[in-house]
């Protein structure tokens, strides 16, 4: 499967470095579904041609991004390559801003509590409170989950304009990842007016069988949404009507405390 460009209007410029982009797109190709791969694998993946995947390759096995297995000649990343987002999350004044929000809505719901950002049609984690209880999913640092069919992901949405909304979704691929996935745009939207109304949304089992999450959007300066905080309330300890009962009315003292704060920076 091969690793598109984030946005192709950005490549009309003359200053675009496709050398760049290259680089990227073979870092970005490895995943845990290809921890290891060949040149040709590489180029595979990357959608380039063997010559550019070989000097690519040979270029971040030389800046330390990449080694080689000696028995198997096969590359894979190297912890070096954790910098780059090591280095966003030590800057991200919204992860500084909500931690401590964040520690004290697991201490108050007893449940593991995230922070996402949104990027492209994705949410992605950027902090994490791990509370004592069992979890069906670990869900680290950068993981990425699809806006559509998420706690998190409406959250966000829903403080949107419905037509920014709509948009998303409709660029969604919107997969049936289990049998209670939402996947028509008008029932989304539904769930968007709902979300609106109440200040939080729920994904009940949508993107994972046994995992509920309730979430409400972190909101700037502007009145816009730059982020989503959510309680996960596994099912085998959480109906949703309990969960919405207890977990929602801390969850939103927590978003609306962080949106605060984040209006407050500026």
């Amino acid at each position: 499967m091969s690793i598109s460009r984030p946005d192709a209007d950005e490549t009309t410029s003359l200053l675009f470095n496709q050398s760049l982009e290259k680089g990227l797109t073979v870092l970005r190709a490895f995943s845990a579904q290809r921890r290891t791969m060949t040149i040709a694998e590489v180029a595979d993946a990357a959608a380039i041609n063997k010559s550019s995947a070989q000097r690519m390759v040979f270029t971040l096995e030389q800046l330390g991004y990449l080694r080689k297995h000696p028995q198997t000649r096969r590359y894979q990343l190297t912890p070096r390559v954790m910098e780059i987002g090591f280095n966003y999350l030590a800057a991200n004044p919204l992860i500084e801003v909500a931690n401590p929000f964040l520690s004290e809505l697991t201490k108050v719901t007893t449940e593991t509590t995230c922070l996402t950002e949104p990027d492209l049609l994705d949410m992605v984690y950027i902090a994490r409170f791990v509370s004592a209880h069992f979890v069906p999913v670990h869900m680290p640092i950068g993981s990425r989950i699809p806006m559509y069919c998420t706690g998190s992901g409406r959250a966000y949405l829903s403080a949107l304009p419905e037509d920014e909304a709509l948009a998303v979704i409709e660029r969604s691929d919107r997969a049936s990842h289990t049998v209670h996935t939402r996947t028509a745009v008008a029932d989304i939207l539904d769930m968007l007016r709902e979300a609106r109304r109440r200040g939080y949304a729920v994904n009940s089992e949508e993107l994972f069988l046994g995992d509920m999450t309730i979430a409400a959007p972190v909101l700037g300066g502007s009145g816009r949404p730059v982020g989503a905080i959510h309680v996960v309330a596994p099912t085998s300890r959480w109906s949703r009507e309990e969960a919405e009962r207890r977990l929602a009315p801390p969850l939103l003292q927590c978003a609306r405390a962080v949106s605060s704060s984040v209006r407050a920076m500026g």
